[in-house]
């Protein structure tokens, strides 16, 4: 599947976006930031705060307890604040 980070979440982790398998086992967006956060410390840190991470699976934004299914596309994305 594909992830997209935005804003400080790719600033941290140092890209734009990659392609990724998860282990059969990770089956929801949180299981896959925890699996994502076992990947080296810029994954860490850009999930630190996760539960103030957005999410997104193909340009529908949904809840961390979301089941990914056949998700070909994953965002991670800070809140939105307006001006």
């Amino acid at each position: 599947m594909k992830l997209l980070y935005f804003a400080w979440v790719r600033e941290k982790i140092g890209k734009t976006q990659e392609e990724v398998t998860p282990p059969d086992a990770v089956t929801t967006i949180s299981e896959l930031i925890t699996w994502l956060e076992t990947r080296g410390p810029e994954y860490s840190e850009a999930f630190q705060a996760k539960s103030s991470i957005n999410a997104a699976i193909d340009q529908t934004h949904v809840s961390h307890d979301t089941k990914l299914d056949q998700a070909r596309e994953i965002a991670f994305f800070p809140p939105v604040t307006g001006g």
